[in-house]
């Protein structure tokens, strides 16, 4: 069976590898677009450049998180990968010591240099796109509360793209919504700039700050957010007719294309009902919408109210209770349904995923000793500021 194969050998000149091939293409990209050159006018840290410039220090962070570092000591092993080198077109880069040192330089007036000068790249990226991509941009706000030690940062989101927008860390003790406006209105900025339609701001309950929606309605921003169930909520949910109710359809997560499966036994309610615990199963969902002006506000916007239906069982039935959900929008009915309010708010921009990809790269962790040095890290270490935009141009 072995009959042989019409096989020939070359000899070759010595040649060499390395696992991070596409940093070549990443960093011609870069080059590209002239992100060294932006960064180099936005920050000026170095008295004289001996050899480092400001961007060698920044594309080493990015590239570092890039190649799979999760610490500035790893920045060691590509210094010591010539052939990574070689396909960055670098004679060496900053160690991890003189890497810190950069971090440690930066205050809040220059990160924010930083992402106006990325800022600047990311709208001529985005010119290159078809129009259909600026019918809207929908910005997502939201914070992470995992993978992080003593930080909590505030992340914007561009849904269509899943770029992040803006990057702002704070101390563990901030509240979510502390400084969001100001980050939404450079969000909402930058999307004007780039020539979007439509703008949609979207959020979950700890972002809707009441002062500022009046504002943002009047400049034609729309907004999509959760409101918290205070009591006079409640009242209005309990005092809408029940004619106003319509139920609420839910598609399926997934279709099988084969048939159901038998599911498993439910341990858990077991366990539940063996203890004696009160076991709660939703029923059926109802959705209703009033007009409604928050305190702070002027303007009347949509308020749609969920209502969950929860069967309350305890070694036996015990009761039905109700559990209100509310979500404000400025967005017309003609443009968006009473449940296409409902199913928007859920999706959230996929902060979830987004946030696990920075938790991933350890974009949010704190190898450094200072809020501004992490703040920088968590922004330069970014997978999708430049990945994204790879997509782009490979398209």
């Amino acid at each position: 069976m072995i009959r042989g194969a019409n096989a020939s050998y070359q000899l070759a000149e010595k040649s060499g590898g390395t696992a991070y091939g596409g940093m070549a293409a990443i960093d011609a990209f870069v080059k590209k677009i002239g992100l060294p050159n932006r960064i180099d006018q936005a920050l000026h840290l170095f008295k004289k450049h001996m050899p480092y410039h400001e961007s060698d220090h920044v594309l080493n962070l990015a590239y570092n998180a890039l190649c799979g570092g999760t610490s500035l000591q790893d920045i060691e092993l590509r210094r010591n990968d010539e052939f990574f080198l070689d396909s960055i077109g670098a004679e060496r880069i900053p160690d991890p010591t003189t890497a810190g040192d950069f971090c440690r330089r930066f205050e809040p007036y220059h990160i924010n240099r930083l992402q106006d000068a990325i800022d600047e790249d990311r709208l001529e990226v985005w010119k290159q796109q078809d129009e259909p991509f600026f019918d809207q941009a929908t910005i997502g706000m939201d914070v992470c509360y995992k993978g992080i030690w003593g930080y909590h940062p505030l992340v914007m989101t561009l849904a269509q793209t899943g770029e992040v927008l803006r990057l702002v860390n704070r101390s563990g003790n901030r509240p979510s919504q502390q400084g969001a406006a100001s980050v939404a209105d450079k969000a909402i900025a930058l999307c004007k700039r780039a020539g979007f339609r439509k703008i949609v701001l979207r959020g979950d309950t700890a972002f809707t700050q009441t002062i500022h929606l009046d504002r943002w309605n009047k400049a034609g921003v729309k907004f999509l957010f959760g409101m918290k169930a205070y009591a006079g909520l409640v009242e209005i949910a309990e005092n809408v007719a029940l004619s106003a109710w319509k139920p609420l359809p839910r598609a399926p997560k997934y279709d099988p294309a084969t048939k159901d499966r038998a599911r498993p036994e439910n341990v858990k309610e077991q366990i539940v009902f063996e203890r004696g615990f009160d076991n709660k199963r939703l029923c059926r969902e109802w959705v209703t919408e009033v007009q409604y002006s928050p305190t702070d506000c002027k303007e009347t916007y949509r308020l749609v109210i969920v209502c969950k239906e929860l069967e309350v069982t305890k070694q036996g039935r015990l009761f039905d209770d109700y559990k209100y959900f509310f979500y404000l929008t400025n967005e017309p009915t003609k443009e968006i349904s009473t449940y296409e309010v409902v199913y928007g708010s859920n999706k959230r921009c996929d902060q979830e995923n987004i946030l696990s990809s920075l938790n991933q790269c350890r974009a949010l962790h704190a190898p450094v000793d200072t809020l501004e040095s992490n703040w920088l890290l968590a922004w330069t270490e970014s997978l999708h500021v430049f990945n994204r935009w790879l997509s782009f141009a490979l398209e």
